[in-house]
């Protein structure tokens, strides 16, 4: 987590540095829309990471096991696939969810058909897709790629699942 923390400030100071180099206060310009941000986000944050925290600690291992563990197989990965579909929020909320299982001893392809049911099906955007996009659309859309987030799982889940993280 160190390296890409600082490869993340050394990027956020070079960009500074141009705005601050144009002489047009871009750089001000830039923080307090980073400021404004931070104030949004950051409850969001906090929140997903005491989540996070929280299925580490609360939900039993037996469990996890069961339905999302190396051994659920086929059933963990469609499992992921759905509640990654299902799932509330943007990054900030899943990535710690999905870090919080990993160390809870979720498996790699239940925690790949995760995301991957996330970011492709989204059900939470269906009604703003639906709307902008039209239905037939976003009909096209899900049947094209219902059948990834489980192909991701088991992709993962049979190259990667001795992988250590």
């Amino acid at each position: 987590m160190l390296i890409p923390t600082i490869i993340m400030g050394i990027l956020a100071l070079v960009l500074i540095f141009i705005g601050y180099n144009r002489g047009q206060g871009e750089h001000i310009v830039g923080l307090k829309s980073a400021s404004t941000m931070i104030i949004q986000i950051l409850p969001l944050l906090l929140f997903a990471f005491i989540v996070a925290g929280m299925v580490q600690i609360l939900l039993p291992r037996e469990l996890l096991s069961k339905w999302i563990g190396a051994e659920s197989g086929i059933r963990g990965i469609l499992v992921g696939s759905i509640a990654g579909g299902l799932a509330p929020g943007g990054p900030y909320v899943s990535l710690p969810i999905v870090a919080g299982l990993l160390k809870s001893g979720a498996s790699i392809g239940t925690m790949v058909a995760f995301l991957t049911g996330w970011s492709l099906w989204a059900v939470g955007r269906l009604p703003m897709e639906v709307g902008i996009l039209g239905w037939k659309f976003t009909l096209i859309r899900i049947a094209s790629v219902l059948i990834f987030p489980p192909i991701a799982g088991l992709i993962a889940h049979f190259f990667f699942s001795n992988a250590k993280l």
